[in-house]
């Protein structure tokens, strides 16, 4: 009997790289996916990411390995149509990370020894920007990203250059004054505004007490539907027609379970 060897790596990804450019194949491909862009597509990108990470927070390594293959169709999408306008191809794509992991880990793949890998890591990262000339010490956070990390990460790098507060009194105090902008804005754009800068001002706050904003938000966003999905439960079909007392007696009552 012939035993069956797995498919190779190679052998997997070329089948899904055939795949995709099957169809963004102007001759019979999938009217569709022809149709999209880089632009298009960029979305669908980022929405796969927050479904990899929340397959991960769910702790299903089936649903983790059926996101990760999403997120991985995305790379490969963004590559096919790099190749349809000539750009570039996946294989330069991998190659290219290849080479920056390869070089930003001298003490794995060369000769350096280091007891700060982190250090070492945002040591080379700054040497890499220098070589491509001037440049603000802000460029290379993404316009994309949640606007909580996007926060924090602009303030991590202003901080590199000594653009901060000592300690984490200044941001507090910030938070303070932020808010009695807000509460004496003029208008709705200028409280809008004014919202913005509190927002600001607690990432900052946070960052200084080594608290991930993002994180933390995204729990304070679960503990909050898990706590009203058992105001719901308390309240029944009828929850719209309670009064405000009753729904805080059952979310107290929530709260007080979980302590339990």
């Amino acid at each position: 009997m012939t035993e069956t060897k797995p498919p190779s790596a190679a052998s997997t990804i070329d089948r899904l790289l055939g795949v995709m450019a099957r169809l963004r194949d102007p001759d019979g491909g999938c009217e569709w996916d022809l149709a999209q862009d880089f632009a298009t597509i960029a979305p669908y990108t980022i929405e796969e990411a927050y479904e990899v990470a929340d397959a991960i927070a769910g702790g299903d390594p089936a649903a983790i390995c059926d996101e990760l293959g999403d997120l991985l169709l995305q790379v490969v999408f963004h590559s096919q149509i790099a190749t349809d306008r000539g750009l570039f191809g996946f294989d330069d794509v991998a190659t290219a990370i290849s080479d920056k992991m390869e070089r930003r880990h001298p003490h794995i793949f060369g000769d350096a020894e280091t007891d700060d890998v982190r250090g070492q890591w945002e040591t080379i990262k700054a040497a890499e920007r220098a070589a491509d000339g001037p440049k603000s010490a802000l460029d290379g956070v993404a316009l994309s990203l949640p606007a909580l990390l996007r926060a924090q990460k602009l303030q991590g790098r202003a901080a590199r250059v000594g653009f901060d507060w000592p300690d984490a009194d200044g941001p507090r105090a910030k938070i303070a004054e932020e808010l009695d902008e807000v509460v004496t804005a003029p208008d709705d754009a200028a409280r809008a505004e004014e919202i913005g800068d509190l927002l600001f001002a607690v990432v900052n706050y946070a960052r200084h007490l080594g608290v991930d904003a993002e994180g933390a938000l995204r729990a304070a966003n679960d503990k909050f539907a898990r706590r009203f999905h058992g105001v719901e439960e308390r309240a029944g079909p009828e929850i719209a027609m309670l009064p405000l007392d009753t729904l805080e007696a059952y979310w107290q009552a929530v709260k007080a379970s979980e302590r339990d």
